[in-house]
């Protein structure tokens, strides 16, 4: 008794104080998990917050309402958010949200939670309205009336009555069973595929910093409970864009190890001011580009890099059978494939990500919109600067392939296995064309004077780095069908990295030439 007392004498204090707008001290709220119930471990209790001194705490609440019936969700510490300045009571104020978020400064301030459709002005309470004659009336018959439909309704069913049956027919009922429906209130096991969705309406998201700018939007480091996830925020101007990247994330067999992991899609805001959201995992080293800045690797670090971002574009190019209850997964050419379009693991593993100018070939299905000089002009291939496109699937394909060339350049142009000093990081073309080239810059040097990035003579020395560029050289040929495919590349680089063992198939043939110094009829290799 006497710790209830004091318990509710330190809330009530907390509640009477109210936060400063200073207040740097540290918080302590009410911690809830309903996840943990299935876990085994402590459900409930408090968590005592901790940020930076020039950080402001708060408290949440978030809670779902299913007809009436309050579920928690959870409760907890909650960042630095100016949407949770000065407010001691958490009223969440959004309309009709699959979850009810609110948070509040005060500690324990998230005891008590509550929703309402606007908060910004003061509740008004109409006066009591006089009673009437007829409300009299109306208030005294009107129990009587509802008592004497329902026996008559009673009667009714009694004498239409139906022989029970030994199943629930969900779409007759109209509704689920309350058993199906408490299952579906936990959490899904991995291999059931859940409502469309559900995902981000489950978890509070709160973005943190932009990390990059691109040609459609800006990427943001968010934070969505304990895991931090990039949110692409898209403008409305570009939804097109958005829903080419969300249906191509959507596609059946988009599930590979070295393409992006796709979380959820959300439209935020009304009209003009609408934001168009993609959310997928982060990668906190970034991209390939900004690693590349700041970092020289090793030739082990190369060829691993290398070869994970040639897996992952091969298995997108590549027409995938059903597999685990999807439908086939069609070829998809991404259009816009650059270093700053391949994120890295912590272990360098590479991951291929931004498609929203990807086209799928889906059997029997035109390809989409196929037309125009569309992806990043540094790494347009020449039939595309030309706007000399065949427009057909390899020739998509092939497109991505000189663009991988490029890629592996700037890889090779920063290995320090090579003798001699490591030059600092430039994109393809920036020492012939500066940063800013025009497409006229671009048609000249590339489809004009066919020139390519330049190979150091120290390259050429080491045994692996040669065969790598010889590689390079295939990739960016000028004729489109003379370029190897991903999974080639795939394969010479694994075979790079072990020199001394035997060719393992007719994509190898041109690298054991070099490797080997056996004379062979040269080969062609396409996609």
């Amino acid at each position: 008794m006497f710790a209830s007392w004091l318990t509710f004498a330190l809330l009530l204090g907390t509640f009477c104080a109210g936060p400063s707008h200073g207040e740097v001290d540290t918080r302590e709220c009410l911690f809830y998990n309903v996840n943990y119930e299935i876990e085994k471990t402590n459900q409930s209790g408090v968590e005592s917050c901790e940020g930076e001194k020039d950080k402001r705490l708060h408290c949440y609440a978030s809670w779902r309402n299913n007809s009436g019936t309050i579920e928690l969700v959870k409760k907890g510490c909650w960042l630095d958010d100016f949407n949770c300045y000065d407010r001691q009571e958490c009223v969440a104020t959004e309309e009709n949200p699959q979850v009810f978020f609110c948070c509040c400064e005060g500690n324990f301030c998230n005891e008590r939670f509550t929703h309402l459709p606007d908060v910004n002005g003061p509740m008004i309470k109409p006066p009591p309205p006089t009673p009437t004659l007829l409300n009299v009336l109306v208030y005294s018959l009107l129990p009587i009336t509802m008592l004497s439909m329902a026996l008559l309704l009673a009667f009714w069913m009694y004498r239409h009555r139906k022989p029970p049956y030994g199943h629930v027919d969900i779409n007759e009922v109209g509704q689920f069973p309350p058993t199906i429906s408490l299952a579906l209130s936990r959490p899904l096991p991995y291999d059931i595929v859940p409502p469309p969705s559900p995902l981000v309406g489950l978890k509070p998201l709160q973005l943190l910093e932009i990390k990059a700018r691109g040609r459609f939007g800006c990427v943001w480091k968010a934070q969505m409970m304990n895991e931090y996830v990039a949110v692409k925020v898209f403008p409305i101007q570009d939804k097109q864009s958005w829903m080419n990247e969300r249906d191509v994330f959507l596609t059946p067999g988009m599930k590979h190890e070295n393409l992006l992991r796709y979380i959820a899609a959300e439209k935020r805001g009304t009209n003009l001011e609408m934001e168009l959201w993609l959310i997928s995992e982060f990668h906190q080293r970034g991209s390939l580009t900004d690693y590349l800045k700041g970092n020289a690797i090793s030739w082990t670090e190369l060829c691993h890099i290398s070869e994970t971002m040639a897996c992952g574009l091969a298995y997108l190019h590549e027409d995938v059978p059903r597999y685990k209850g999807e439908g086939p997964k069609p070829a998809i050419a991404h259009r816009d494939f650059k270093s700053k379009n391949v994120m890295l693991r912590t272990d360098l593993t590479a991951i291929i990500g931004d498609f929203g100018l990807a086209v799928r070939f889906e059997p029997g299905k035109p390809p989409g919109d196929t037309h125009g000089q569309v992806g990043t002009r540094r790494y347009m291939a020449p039939e595309v600067l030309e706007g000399a496109i065949n427009f057909q699937r390899d020739a998509f394909l092939r497109i991505d392939m000189y663009s991988m060339g490029l890629v592996l350049w700037e890889l090779v142009s920063r290995c320090k296995a090579a003798d001699g000093p490591v030059d600092e990081y430039m994109l393809p073309f920036e020492e012939e064309i500066g940063q800013h080239p025009s497409l006229e810059d671009l048609q000249d040097v590339v489809v004009h004077k066919k020139m390519r990035p330049v190979f150091k003579d120290c390259w050429l020395k080491h045994a692996g780095l040669e065969s790598m560029c010889e590689t390079i050289e295939e990739c960016w040929d000028h004729d489109a069908e003379a370029r190897l495919s991903a999974g080639c590349v795939e394969e010479r680089i694994s075979q790079i990295r072990r020199l001394t063992s035997p060719p393992t198939s007719d994509c190898l043939v041109s690298m054991v030439t070099s490797v080997t110094n056996v004379d062979l009829p040269p080969k062609e290799s396409s996609i």
